[in-house]
């Protein structure tokens, strides 16, 4: 009995140590890449958001594309900006566009993934986003119903409560006047900057701890031959084709989305699946199993399940489509050489940066607590903002 209780209280320092070693490697690479798409959304009002959105037209979605690539990597609050969105009259496709961009061209998810996985998936996802958005608009197209889209409306006008519902409205960014370097430098566009930068750390820490903890678990436990077995890894061709198929239905049931499933994609790619297959994971966020109960509450059953095929349909493809495109190009990685190490804390330019960049992070949560929202604006994030303005004028 206590031979047994050490081995798992030793299995479970393994597990942390992993994740502390994976958390420790990207810290200074999360805030950076949180405080430039703090800067980025401090610029970018979400007022002008609809206005630009009104069918699906390809510059509607160019523009659904940038808008999302300019805004919170939060999955929660993706989906539900982009039923604001939807009912503020924007398109549904372009709503639906805009939510891909906003999870997988974000700044922070490129830092995150060249850090741990490489430059090459980087660049994938780059590619694949905006090749994922391109094959959405043309499925929607061909399947997607007025009459679908009307019951989705009538649903979505009901206002049921998801997550992150008060974040996703807020618009703290300054005024378009003046140069854009005098914007962000100004004092207001400091407070902006720290506001998004606080409640996105906010609105996430929980995916970040929880697919840390999952990867640490996945590094330490589970046997590199399992995974090899379950990835197919030494049949090459079927391989490929495999790894974009179970990619998502292992997201799907890891519920770990929005950057947090980086590390678990990590633990993925050292453990055999193909680089396509790492792709469909990654952009497989918007189709785990909380957010899927969101769409239900969102938009219905029907369009919650056109929503499911739809999005794994694309995302698979997508990522077959990258797959074969950088196989032909020579840009896949030969070796599987994906960080996930064990805790080691070292006099090295990882520690170094990480000082640093702890000390940007200090400044701007002072910056947001004594210029900023404070605790009001963090108990608002999971509140609609009509209601609360409601009750305020009340």
């Amino acid at each position: 009995m206590v031979l047994a209780d050490i081995d798992v209280f030793a299995a479970l320092l393994d597990a942390l140590s992993f994740a502390f070693g994976m958390f420790w490697e990207i810290l200074w690479a999360l805030i950076l890449g949180f405080a430039l798409s703090g800067a980025v959304q401090a610029v970018v009002s979400k007022r002008e958001m609809r206005r630009l959105l009104p069918d699906d037209s390809p510059r509607s979605l160019a523009r659904a594309t940038i808008l999302g690539a300019a805004s919170s990597s939060c999955s929660y609050a993706a989906v539900a900006l982009a039923r604001s969105l939807f009912r503020k009259g924007a398109d549904f496709t372009a709503a639906m566009a805009f939510e891909f961009a906003s999870t997988n061209l974000v700044i922070e998810l490129g830092i995150i993934m060249t850090l741990l996985l490489g430059w090459q998936f980087t660049l994938a996802e780059f590619v694949g986003g905006p090749l994922m958005i391109v094959l959405l608009a043309l499925v929607f197209r061909v399947f997607l119903k007025r009459r679908l889209v009307d019951e989705a409306r009538a649903q979505a006008d009901r206002g049921v409560l998801g997550r992150m519902e008060g974040h996703a409205e807020m618009d703290m960014s300054v005024p378009a006047t003046g140069p854009l370097s005098r914007r962000l430098t100004s004092p207001q566009g400091f407070t902006a900057t720290a506001n998004y930068f606080v409640m996105d750390w906010a609105a996430i820490w929980i995916d970040i701890v929880g697919g840390l903890l999952i990867a640490g678990a996945l590094a330490a436990w589970v046997p590199e031959s399992w995974w090899q077995s379950l990835f197919l890894e030494n049949h090459d061709t079927l391989a490929k084709f495999w790894g974009p198929i179970i990619g998502p239905l292992v997201a799907i049931i890891s519920f770990v989305c929005s950057i947090g499933n980086v590390p678990l994609a990590a633990v993925l790619w050292n453990g055999g699946i193909s680089f396509g297959g790492v792709l469909a994971f990654i952009f497989a966020d918007l189709i785990v199993l909380p957010i899927l109960d969101i769409y239900r509450k969102y938009y219905g059953w029907t369009m919650a399940s056109f929503l499911l095929v739809s999005f794994y349909a694309t995302m698979v493809g997508a990522a077959l489509i990258v797959e074969f495109l950088f196989d032909g190009l020579g840009l896949i990685p030969s070796e599987r050489k994906a960080k996930v190490v064990e805790a080691s804390v070292a006099l090295n330019y990882t520690t170094v940066l990480n000082i640093i960049f702890l000390g940007l992070a200090a400044l701007l949560v002072w910056r947001y607590f004594h210029r900023g929202g404070g605790l009001v604006m963090l108990r608002m994030m999971n509140k609609p903002m009509a209601h609360e303005h409601a009750r305020e004028h009340a």
